[in-house]
């Protein structure tokens, strides 16, 4: 890994939602970046503007201040341009949903997350890529997965009622009278795909006859996607059928996605290849 001196050049971008919901946490993450860097700081009022300061960095290392979607929007934005295999991206999560940067090993709390940014080393990253060109980080989830399910923890300060007891009380008391439906009717639900054909690398893994509750993909970091598929069973459950590959297609009769943290479709069909090493992200330095 590739360690980066502190006299770096760097095109801070910080997100407007991270301005809007924690503008103490860019305030400290700004001042631990100007210290240790020459840091020309960016404040795009939207995504547009956001894609535009990155395409306009030159020689400076972007650095992201913002959450998930902020840092899948870069990615996405580098992508499209074609400039991810030179560019090291950075970031400083701050914003309600962390679940994507946690995941990828980037310190939460600002002050760690900036001295990483500053002091931290490149690692490449495999990224998953559609066939409309769009971008996965993380993990692919099918059917979609609600944010709160992805990140409790991230999550709980926005729904759970944080500093309101009787509102917490009305939650807990509307969670109780709700009858929880059957885990086969609960799949079925509006928008949740119960057939569907997964193949890997050109063999099936799983065909349209046998139902399915939900299907993963995750970029393995060995140039490969592994999958999980989970059938949909009624009473035993069923074990789930693993795979790994470097193309995943899944077809079926519309069905949506959650990649990272943006839900797309509903499409017929979507094939997701791997790209080995494809995008750079900077992180703490460890051993």
């Amino acid at each position: 890994m590739a360690t980066y001196p502190t006299s770096d050049q760097l095109l801070v971008v910080i997100d407007p939602v991270a301005r809007r919901t924690d503008g103490e946490s860019v305030r400290i993450a700004k001042d631990v970046l100007s210290a240790g860097a020459a840091a020309k700081v960016c404040l795009p009022d939207g995504p547009e503007e956001f894609t535009r300061a990155l395409a306009r960095r030159g020689s400076r290392r972007p650095v992201v201040v913002g959450d998930d979607r902020a840092l899948l929007r870069a990615v996405s934005a580098l992508h499209r341009q074609r400039e991810l295999a030179g560019c090291a991206l950075s970031v400083v999560p701050v914003g309600g949903s962390l679940s994507l940067v946690r995941s990828l090993g980037v310190p939460t709390g600002p002050v760690a997350a900036a001295r990483a940014v500053l002091e931290g080393a490149e690692r490449r990253l495999d990224l998953l890529v559609d066939d409309s060109d769009g971008v996965v980080l993380g993990t692919l989830r099918i059917p979609p997965v609600s944010p709160r399910q992805e990140d409790p923890a991230g999550s709980a300060a926005v729904s759970s009622g944080a500093g309101h007891p009787w509102l917490r009380t009305c939650q807990s008391l509307v969670r109780t009278l709700v009858t929880r439906p059957p885990r086969a009717t609960a799949v079925a639900g509006p928008g949740g795909p119960s057939r569907l054909r997964v193949e890997v690398d050109g063999e099936t893994v799983v065909n349209l006859e046998q139902p399915v509750e939900a299907v993963s993909v995750t970029p393995g970091g060995t140039g490969k996607a592994e999958v999980e598929v989970r059938r949909l069973s009624v009473g035993a459950e069923a074990s789930p059928l693993l795979a790994q590959g470097r193309t995943v297609t899944v077809s079926g009769a519309g069905f949506r996605y959650r990649a990272d943290a943006v839900v797309a479709g509903p499409v017929r069909t979507r094939t997701w290849r791997v790209v080995e090493g494809a995008w750079g992200l900077t992180l703490p330095v460890t051993g």
